[in-house]
């Protein structure tokens, strides 16, 4: 039984990870903004549900000193944000720095600083999966949509790759969980957030150090960066 850690659990594809993981007998530390309103969360009966704000940096060094004594095998980077960072009149132009500072914060600083915060705890063996999206990638970018979501995901695959390189001992990837239908996603998205899910822990099994510094797709499948 592998001990889980997983962020921004309350909803869409980090509930359906913990659903999905509590079912097969992991245990789960499910963590969220507002536990107390996590209704549907408790309902999943994850082994604890601690309170984190990622876009906090106090909020997640008390997070990683409520885990002392804990061994975490699996970090699973899942909250993020998708904002509109772009008002009308085109992408450059109408860029708004504030909005983008802050899709940035979540995105990118939160995940650096959980795993921060969590580096005394995790497993000598630990993998840490950073959710990524198929818009990080600079490769197969060809159109001015999502700025401060594409530029996020950029960063945060880069800070894949470092950490890789940093912790040669454990297994570090970014993933992209498809178009799934979440609130983040839209009712449009191709996927169903169970098929998401079960895909991509299917992935995490069989993933080795050889697969560490990776950007995998839900299926697998190597996605250019």
């Amino acid at each position: 039984m592998s001990v889980w850690v997983i962020t921004g659990a309350n909803r869409g594809i980090g509930l359906e990870l913990v659903r999905q993981l509590v079912a097969r007998g992991d245990e789960v530390i499910a963590t969220a903004r507002r536990p107390e309103q996590a209704m549907e969360l408790r309902g999943t009966n994850p082994s604890a549900i601690e309170k984190l704000d990622v876009s906090d940096p106090e909020s997640c060094t008390a997070f990683g000193e409520s885990m002392s004594g804990t061994t975490v095998d699996m970090l699973f980077n899942n909250a993020g944000m998708r904002a509109d960072t772009q008002a009308e009149g085109g992408p450059l132009a109408a860029l708004k720095p504030d909005a983008l500072s802050s899709v940035i914060e979540t995105n990118v600083l939160g995940p650096i600083i959980v795993t921060q915060a969590l580096s005394s705890s995790l497993a000598p063996r630990a993998s840490i999966v950073n959710m990524s999206s198929t818009l990080g990638s600079i490769a197969e970018t060809d159109n001015t949509d999502d700025w401060g979501y594409s530029i996020s995901k950029a960063g945060l695959n880069m800070h894949t790759r470092k950490l890789a390189s940093e912790w040669p001992q454990r297994i570090v990837v970014s993933m992209s969980p498809g178009w799934v239908k979440t609130d983040m996603g839209g009712p449009d998205a191709h996927l169903d957030v169970a098929v998401s899910v079960k895909g991509m822990l299917q992935v995490i099994d069989d993933l080795t150090l050889a697969d560490s510094g990776s950007f995998l797709s839900y299926d697998g499948t190597q996605i250019p960066w």
